[in-house]
């Protein structure tokens, strides 16, 4: 079995910085995309921000230059740097990954969630 531990959510003051982390552990071949998506209360869940295995990166425009998603393919694990943290960022933030386990299957995975809760 093949899942995803997300970590590094928490109440942060306005300004303020986090780094979020996602751990794939399990019979994993090789990892493909991973990504980082919130949701807000009374909110669809949105894309925040992805890579790809060659580090290929995307971000919302809500979240340029603020945030930054990095991975380390040894680790099989995702980072999200978050700075300059606004109320407006306060949310679920999910881990998503896609890998293909020993079976050769492909998976796409999601974690549990992590609160991030900004004050103002």
């Amino acid at each position: 079995q093949v899942q995803l531990a997300e970590s590094g959510g928490g109440l942060v003051q306005a300004g303020g910085s986090l780094r979020l982390s996602c751990a794939a552990s399990g019979r994993i071949s090789s990892m493909s995309y991973m990504g980082w998506h919130r949701q807000a209360p009374g909110k669809q869940r949105e894309l925040v921000a992805s890579i790809t295995p060659a580090r290929n990166t995307n971000y919302a425009d809500s979240v340029k230059g603020r945030f930054t998603i990095s991975r380390d393919n040894a680790k099989n694990t995702v980072y999200l740097q978050i700075s300059s943290l606004k109320p407006e960022d306060t949310a679920v933030y999910y881990c998503n990954a896609g890998l293909w386990d020993n079976s050769g299957t492909y998976q796409n995975l999601w974690g549990q969630g992590t609160q991030v809760t900004v004050s103002s």
